[in-house]
């Protein structure tokens, strides 16, 4: 789940971690009462989940808090890469002198977590990987050991901090630490972390992605996550406990294991098609859980055919194909359905499908050839 930037900022201030004061505004006046219970002169944040705000016109500075009220206006309703924006954070305007790059994230590859930094703050940490890698400073740390004084300095003097922020920076890194790890965080990112007229280190920004896994452990995730808007379909795939992503394709997608519904997905683009969502259904391809994945994909009217592709490996292909029969008898369907079922009891369940033939069904023995048909199928209904 990824966080607003002043719900980020809400966690960081907990760890004690330094951030501005501010607060959120979802109307013009909101922003204007804000705006003069902070002094007047503050900065008016977009609160979306993208980054590249600044650029689109949602960070904007206000001399009063009139100015607050006109710019909140403005950005209200502004729609950034995709995101509608529906609140904003007003923040008390400060001196920046310098600013940095600060985060800390999960290295798979190496199963440790990692820590970045850079005296090039302020813009995509991308553009600086590619035009200068040699400013971005890294370290690695053992989860089950932890940071150390050693990690902290290394980062700092490593990435060229500038002298007058190196003790507050290396102040400020431990509680950043100490948040990314109790938070069960996936990311905790500070973009850009600035030193202040007055010699203050401070995070000006917050990017904080938490694991959803670890929610029975944060109460607290209840809360932040009833801050977001959540489509319909998604919501509705979470409470059947389906494992669901939307995409912006036509062809649905449904199968039993993460990898395979992916190389499903790359099939489909390799056909000719645009896949319309990422459907898992694990282990349980059963009826039930068959009759929940085709109804909640089939509630996107964008839908124009439906790949079920199904491998039975501790799944029986027969039961998955009773599965599907009994869901097509509880739907009403309106869009072709491709089957493809391979491994246990793949003849049988093939099989059960033909002796019990549907108008909307269509069996295929290949994974190529059953993308190929769901595409072809998708074009002749979006046509």
């Amino acid at each position: 789940m990824d966080l607003f930037e002043y719900q980020g900022k809400e966690c960081l201030r907990r760890f004690e971690v330094p951030v501005p004061e501010g607060r959120v505004a979802t109307t013009p006046d909101e922003a204007v009462a804000a705006a003069r219970g902070l002094g007047g002169k503050v900065v008016v944040k977009a609160q979306v989940q993208v980054g590249g705000r600044g650029k689109a016109g949602g960070i904007k500075p206000a001399g009063s808090p009139e100015e607050a009220g006109d710019v909140a206006s403005r950005i209200l309703g502004m729609d950034i890469k995709g995101h509608t924006v529906k609140r904003v954070l007003v923040e008390r305007a400060g001196d920046i002198r310098s600013e940095y790059y600060l985060a800390f994230l999960v290295d798979r590859s190496a199963r440790m977590f990692l820590g970045l930094m850079s005296a090039k703050g302020g813009i995509d940490i991308e553009e600086v990987a590619d035009t200068d890698p040699d400013a971005i400073a890294r370290v690695h740390i053992d989860p089950a050991i932890g940071l150390s004084d050693f990690h902290a300095r290394r980062l700092v003097f490593g990435a060229g901090i500038d002298h007058q922020a190196r003790k507050g920076a290396i102040a400020l890194i431990p509680p950043l630490y100490r948040a990314f790890v109790e938070l069960d965080a996936s990311l905790v990112e500070v973009n850009p972390l600035v030193l202040t007229g007055d010699g203050r280190v401070m995070a000006l920004d917050a990017k904080v992605s938490v694991d959803d896994s670890a929610e029975f452990r944060h109460p607290s995730f209840a809360e932040l996550k009833a801050a977001h808007d959540i489509p319909e379909q998604e919501r509705r795939a979470k409470e059947k406990g389906l494992n669901f992503i939307k995409l912006e394709g036509d062809v649905g997608i449904i199968g039993n294991g993460a990898g395979l519904v992916m190389s499903t997905l790359d099939v489909v683009k390799a056909a000719g098609g645009d896949p319309a969502n990422f459907l898992d259904v694990g282990g349980g391809a059963g009826a039930e859980v068959l009759s929940n994945a085709l109804e909640v994909i089939t509630s996107d009217r964008s839908v124009k055919s439906v790949l079920v592709n199904i491998f039975g490996g501790i799944t029986r292909c027969d039961l998955v194909a009773e599965g599907i029969l009994s869901a097509l008898g509880r739907l009403d369907m309106e869009v072709p359905i491709v089957v493809r079922l391979d491994g246990t009891n793949a003849e049988q369940g093939r099989k059960m499908l033909a002796d019990a033939p549907h108008p909307m069904l269509h069996a295929a023995e290949t994974m190529l050839g059953a993308a190929a048909r769901a595409v072809e199928l998708a074009h002749a209904g979006g046509a």
